[in-house]
């Protein structure tokens, strides 16, 4: 029986940093046979160029296409053929690259990250083969899919105003096909320097022997400027903005709320204190919304609540997003719901979540957590990217217990947060023939 590790054990961690300016994070963990390699480079969709909407996506897809020393495809047979697995991802703040393989191979993983870190095949060929890909992407996941892009795509339009927090980081065919090998070139010298990149090895692992072959196999890369991050801050919206987008896949109507996150930087108790509140709404049957607008009232059929516009909370940098989402017939006004979301969230600030409620929820935080984490690959990617984000790889330690100290008055000032700033209120109305059973 694998037993998940304790908050001990992930603060054992070790810090390195290169002359490259390449920061690296060590945590040992005799008690897998594995070793998990993240890089997560500090670039997300929220810095990609204005006119290049879904670059930093198109970026990660071509990393995968051959390095310095390995032909195309080659990567993946080196891994695969170790027993290992691996992916990639993009985010709003940041790109992560990792392979989970067995401890013997971890010299061959950090090869093969440093040599695609080191420089990329950039080719037109690639390029055209993978801007093809990642509109099927679209296509396969928002273009042809009921709620495609809901909300994660359609909301931050309605909250945000400024490029970066609002624009479509997935892409716009249009800007996808105009992107050239010049914008590719530019884009991997500005962002995926050493030194704005963190690289993170968790496992079987001796740190001397590790480090050495950090140094060994990433020392030699050239360091190049560091991009300065730029703010994405933006003013809280006073008045409440709606939109409504037709969506011809769509069986019945649906509706996200937005609302703007305390900024974890400054104020982590009021974000996690965010986080424990969309719990309290909406997770598990007992929570407040679930209660009555599923079982009581009866006029949603799924619901949703909570912190990050990725769906996990600290998982970028402020600006972030609360969320509210809910699917419902086409006899129900988004009016109703939103009001029951209204005095359910009046209610938290007049009385807060009892003590028994709020401890509830913050053990199954834990136990979510924890559960996470036994995964090396989840605990990887957790430490990787708290270190790149608040340079703090701790939290992902620490949320358990931080979770548990927030009390039902911080829930309940996170209730009145909400309700006093303007929020951004997103309608999907289904335009195909059929609307819930009823006809149009």
């Amino acid at each position: 029986m694998s037993i998940a590790p304790s908050p001990t054990q992930l603060l054992h961690l070790h810090r390195l940093r290169l002359p490259n300016g390449l920061r690296v994070l060590l945590a040992p963990d005799p008690s897998t046979p594995v070793v998990t390699v993240s890089v997560h480079v500090d670039v997300g969709f929220r810095s990609e160029p204005e006119g290049r909407t879904g670059f930093a996506h198109l970026f990660e897809h071509l990393m995968f296409q051959g390095s310095e020393s390995l032909e195309k495809l080659a990567h993946f047979r080196h891994v695969q053929g170790s027993g290992g697995v691996f992916n990639g991802s993009t985010h709003q703040d940041y790109t992560d690259y990792f392979e989970v393989l067995p401890a013997a191979a971890l010299e061959r993983a950090l090869f093969l990250e440093a040599d695609r870190l080191r420089a990329p095949t950039l080719t037109e060929e690639n390029l055209r083969n993978q801007v093809d890909v990642v509109k099927e992407e679209i296509r396969l996941n928002v273009l042809s899919r009921p709620y495609g892009g809901f909300p994660w795509i359609l909301l931050p339009p309605v909250l945000y105003d400024t490029f970066p927090n609002a624009h479509n980081g997935y892409g716009d065919f249009s800007e996808l096909e105009r992107a050239t090998l010049d914008d590719a070139a530019v884009f991997f010298d500005s962002f995926y320097a050493p030194g704005n990149t963190v690289l993170t090895v968790v496992g079987d692992i001796d740190i001397d022997e590790t480090s050495r072959l950090v140094d060994k196999h990433f020392g030699d890369i050239l360091a190049r400027p560091t991009p300065p991050r730029p703010s994405f801050a933006e003013p809280w919206r006073g008045a409440q903005r709606q939109q409504t987008v037709p969506d011809a896949h769509a069986p019945m109507p649906a509706l996200a709320l937005g609302y703007r996150l305390p900024d974890p930087a400054v104020d982590l108790e009021g974000y996690l204190a965010h986080t424990l509140l969309g719990s309290v709404l909406a997770d598990g049957e007992a929570a407040r919304l679930q209660r009555r607008l599923v079982y009581g009232e009866s006029i949603v059929t799924d619901l949703s609540a909570g912190a990050g516009l990725s769906g996990s909370p600290l998982n970028a940098r402020d600006p972030d997003t609360f969320i509210i989402t809910a699917v419902h017939p086409a006899s129900v006004e988004p009016e109703r719901v939103m009001r029951v979301v209204d005095e359910e969230l009046d209610r938290l600030v007049q009385k807060g979540p009892d003590s028994g409620e709020l401890s509830r929820i913050s053990a199954r935080w834990a136990s979510s957590i924890y559960h996470e984490h036994d995964r090396v690959m989840s605990r990887t990617l957790a430490l990787g990217s708290r270190e790149l984000l608040y340079g703090r790889a701790e939290l992902a330690a620490a949320l358990p217990d931080k979770l548990a100290a927030i009390g039902p008055a911080q829930v309940a000032k996170a209730a009145a947060g909400l309700r006093a700033q303007g929020r951004a209120v997103l309608v999907v109305e289904p335009t195909g023939a059929t609307n819930g059973g009823e006809q149009r």
